[in-house]
């Protein structure tokens, strides 16, 4: 008898409600260099399997890396007291699970080359060819280049009867170039936050001239000016810094758990409440947020979650109105949703799933628009490219963001470039002020690879996208 059968045949022998297995083996191959120096490889394998145990309105987790009958069943038996322990704690407070079917299905990361199997060699000369060319600038004082390759196999099995066989994979490649004056320095950084997909991708980017586009707008950064005293004006945002933006503000603020409360101990809980669906106004007309965990190359598009919920697609907000959340088994039925999304997510074989961010991004706008176009259409304003800081409070409202690259506009044009830009704003206002996105045609996905969250912390995954947009009347200053 394999051990998914036999985790799940001796659940149901114990009395569980319900209970899953996931046998999962994790790959991290990690490549990073600064300057002409190989500074740190490492290429990390976690094997082992994670079993839950619902029992009693609770839940109880356990796991191992043990492959043995015997270490099997004294894994669920494990998960099954501390379920009925769990449910003797929280008397008060009993779970139920959304109904799901069963599923036998077999999902695999689309790939034409698998990262892996390309030689180590030849990724270091790559990464150690895009230092060369930053650092063949005059001005550039550092180059870092950073290669990140994971994959998920994954055996899922539940008490419902399902069966999955799940591969994932995604790549990230960053590469940052640093200026240097006697007066300053500054940093600008390449980074897509990742894409399911294989070794291709690489080929396809050219990280050469990447590099030497970075290497030239870092010289030109360290140059640049200043703001000067914070004012209202308006802020046109490249998807690369909106899929932050989004990520704090609406993907968070919009995970069930969190608006719940269970958060709130530890990561905070979120001004969205159940209360607010249907009448609340998130945004302009012109915002509708999708969550859509089938998104090609998307980080969160892994076939199924770790409730055995297949991939989904939803509007979380549409016309500026809060639709619905992110949601799982144990979430949905606390506001009446009839099932879950499909968001939850564990990392590794031994954390247990906790409600996640789907891959969640911004519609683009339907009329005729280019970047251009809107910039052209904008007298005063700031033009911001690239991901920074950022601060927010545990309700999700209020925040502060800064950027990788700025411009200023001025009657139209881009001005001069600037440095050290940071914007202030609250969710409600923010959202609301957004009165232009630009057409399908500059639609762009980007990655988030460390989305941390839960006790014990986990970094999960997802992808945000957008076009350019403009947000008015916002507070724009320089920052020291």
């Amino acid at each position: 008898m394999n051990y998914l059968d036999l985790a799940m045949n001796a659940a149901e022998t114990l009395g569980a409600e319900y209970a899953d297995i996931r046998i999962q083996k994790t790959i991290d191959q990690v490549i990073y260099l600064q300057n002409l120096s190989l500074k740190h490889t490492s290429n990390d394998v976690q094997q082992g399997y994670g079993i839950r145990v619902f029992k009693n309105g609770a839940w109880g987790f356990a796991h191992s890396n043990v492959f043995s009958d015997e270490a099997v069943l004294a894994t669920v038996k494990k998960a099954y007291e501390t379920a009925i322990l769990s449910a003797e704690v929280n008397k008060d407070k009993k779970l139920s699970l959304a109904p799901e079917r069963s599923y036998l299905a077999t999902y695999k990361t689309p790939i034409k080359i698998d990262p892996f199997n390309v030689p180590l060699t030849e990724k270091i000369d790559l990464l150690l060819e895009v230092n060369r060319v930053m650092l063949a600038y005059e001005g550039i004082k550092q180059a870092r280049s950073l290669l990140i390759m994971h994959k998920d196999e994954k055996l899922f099995a539940n008490t419902l009867g399902t069966r999955l066989d799940l591969s994932t994979h995604f790549i990230n490649p960053m590469i940052t170039a640093v200026a240097v004056t006697e007066d300053d320095s500054q940093s600008r950084t390449f980074d897509e936050g990742g894409r399911a997909i294989g070794w291709e991708w690489i080929l396809e980017l050219d990280l050469i001239n990447i590099a030497k586009q970075i290497a030239e707008e870092a010289l030109i950064k360290v140059k640049a000016d200043t703001l000067g005293e914070e004012q209202r004006r308006a802020l046109i945002l490249d998807p690369n810094h909106l899929g932050l933006t989004m990520h704090e503000s609406v993907g968070h603020a919009t995970e069930l758990d969190r608006v719940l409360g269970w958060e709130a101990d530890y990561a905070g809980v979120s001004f969205a409440t159940p209360e607010k669906l249907n009448n609340y106004q998130y945004g302009s007309e012109l915002i509708n947020f999708v969550g859509d965990n089938t998104l090609e190359g998307g980080l969160a598009t892994l076939g199924f979650d770790d409730d055995g919920v297949p991939g989904q697609k939803w509007y979380i907000i549409k016309d500026g109105i809060l639709k619905e959340y992110g949601s799982t088994r144990d979430t949905a039925l606390e506001i009446g949703l009839n099932s879950s999304r499909g968001c939850n997510r564990a990392t590794y074989y031994f954390n247990q799933p906790i409600n996640r961010i789907p891959n969640l991004y911004l519609l683009p706008g339907t009329k005729p628009l280019t970047p251009g176009e809107l910039i052209a259409d904008t007298e005063d304003g700031v033009y911001i490219q690239g991901r920074g800081s950022y601060s927010i409070d545990h309700h999700r409202i209020n925040f502060q963001f800064g950027g990788d690259f700025f411009w200023e506009i001025k009657n139209g044009k881009l001005l001069r470039p600037l440095k050290k830009v940071i914007y202030k704003s609250y969710n409600p206002e923010f959202w609301n002020s957004c009165d232009a996105i630009c057409d399908e045609r500059f639609w762009r996905p980007f990655g988030v690879v460390n989305c941390g969250k839960g006790q014990p912390s986990q970094t999960a995954r997802m992808t945000h996208g957008s076009a350019p947009a403009r947000f008015r009347n916002i507070r724009v200053g320089g920052s020291q």
